[in-house]
């Protein structure tokens, strides 16, 4: 499989990548433990269809020492007993805001409450930023049928 167009090989697509990348740093900055942030970048990319991600974040995570168990759940969260009480909160967020589009309202106070009892002002923002930008890389990836398969852990630095 070829990718549609060539995100590594354009000047101008690397500014494009370059900008999502600087506003996801912003959020991964903002204290949302680096477990949850992986956790919400891999569910949000398998709802999206994003192979690319969902091969990038799931090695990053195991390279970063999460389990093969824990990885192997994310798609079936809501059953597994191996995710705490703050990561629901924000699996179920994930889950919500990437499916705005599918959910009358969007985001439901319910889910907003549950995540608001785990996690500070900062980690919400930082919660919503990423979730926001993880869906922007998942979409940009999926148009262009951005191959998955290859990533090596670290590789964008």
């Amino acid at each position: 499989m070829e990718a549609r167009l060539n995100l590594f090989g354009n000047t101008d697509a690397a500014k494009v990548v370059r900008h999502f990348s600087a506003a996801g740093k912003v959020a991964s900055d903002l204290g949302l433990p680096a477990a949850t942030q992986e956790l919400v970048k891999i569910r949000a990319s398998q709802i999206n269809g994003c192979g690319f991600c969902t091969d990038m974040h799931t090695k990053d995570a195991a390279h970063a020492g999460e389990s093969a168990l824990r990885l192997n759940l994310v798609a079936a969260w809501r059953e597994a007993t191996v995710f705490t009480d703050a990561e629901r909160a924000a699996l179920e967020l994930t889950e919500q805001g990437t499916r705005i589009a599918d959910a009358a309202g969007g985001v439901t106070d319910e889910a907003w409450a549950y995540a608001a009892k785990h996690y500070d002002e900062d980690q919400l923002l930082a919660l919503v930023s990423l979730i926001a930008v993880i869906n922007a890389f998942n979409r940009l990836n999926v148009m262009v049928r951005q191959p998955a398969g290859d990533y090596q852990p670290g590789q964008f630095g």
